[in-house]
């Protein structure tokens, strides 16, 4: 136990020494005029999303997020490029329906991003089935999130 406490002690100085060191550093070089001032420490987005994981961007709805396009087996949606959202038939309508419900609620937001890279309109009848399903799945990430913090006591 002894041994534990040393080591923890002796790294403990060791880090304070390089921290000592690096502001020392830094300090030198702006009295040279080498940089203007200290580099700030990244903190990380309030959000709980850092940007560089996949689950942030999966359940984002909009396109800048995405990098580029990706097809969900819906090729055949491009020929409504540039048609308004309120200029669907009932029948183009169900062409988008078809889509959205043979696909994992998982996809719906990556389907609707690309689908906004791809200067396609969600047809307006769509809007509320699509919301509902990404809130769904965002719901169900977060009590999953939850659980694994809390464990199987709630």
């Amino acid at each position: 136990m002894i041994y534990l406490l040393i080591s923890l002690l002796v790294l403990a100085l060791f880090a304070a020494a390089i921290g000592i060191f690096r502001i020392r550093h830094y300090r030198r070089k702006i009295e040279k005029g080498e940089i203007e001032a200290m580099p700030a420490i990244r903190q990380p987005r309030q959000d709980g999303c850092c940007g560089q994981h996949e689950t942030c961007e999966k359940e984002s709805l909009l396109a800048a997020v995405s990098k580029g396009i990706e097809y969900y087996d819906d090729e055949e949606l491009d020929r409504f490029r540039g048609t308004p959202e309120d200029g669907y038939t009932d029948a183009e309508v169900e062409e988008f329906r078809d889509v959205l419900y043979t696909m994992q609620a998982e996809e719906v937001a990556g389907w609707v991003r690309s689908l906004q890279l791809r200067e396609i309109a969600i047809p307006e009848a769509l809007r509320d089935e699509i919301i509902l399903l990404v809130d769904e799945v965002r719901t169900k990430a977060a009590a999953a999130e939850h659980h694994g913090k809390h464990g199987n006591a709630d």
